[in-house]
């Protein structure tokens, strides 16, 4: 008995510690656009993500995934920063190869692509 409650203590730990890790979903490389069309590169590795500005200057954040919402297709992640600001990850089509980053607001931060840069309305003239 005691040893069946250690298991089961433990496949939860575990399983907690593997869901904070950010989804293969959207780790890896993207183009990114912010709000006055500026370009980015957005790396996203399962606890950080680097933000590459056109200067070529970087700045890397550590991050845990702290929810994923699936409805018709259509994916929506949440991440929360180490300094408590929390974005969505919101892919609008089942493309999962563009995508829009939004603050906890709901605010456009960036369009995200893993081909090339895109605006807001490219994302949702795509078929």
């Amino acid at each position: 008995m005691v040893i069946m409650r250690k298991l089961i203590l433990i496949l939860v730990l575990a399983n907690f510690l593997i869901s904070c890790e950010g989804s293969d979903t959207y780790q890896g490389n993207w183009h990114a656009l912010d709000g006055k069309n500026q370009k980015f590169e957005i790396n996203f590795a399962p606890n950080k993500f680097t933000l590459k500005d056109q200067k070529g200057e970087s700045k890397t954040y550590d991050y845990t995934q702290n929810s994923v919402k699936s409805e018709n297709s259509i994916e929506t992640y949440g991440i929360k920063l180490e300094d408590g600001r929390g974005y969505l990850i919101y892919f609008p089509k089942t493309d999962e190869s563009v995508g829009l980053i939004l603050d906890e607001n709901g605010k456009l931060m960036y369009t995200i692509s893993r081909k090339e840069y895109v605006t807001y309305d490219d994302i949702y003239k795509l078929n």
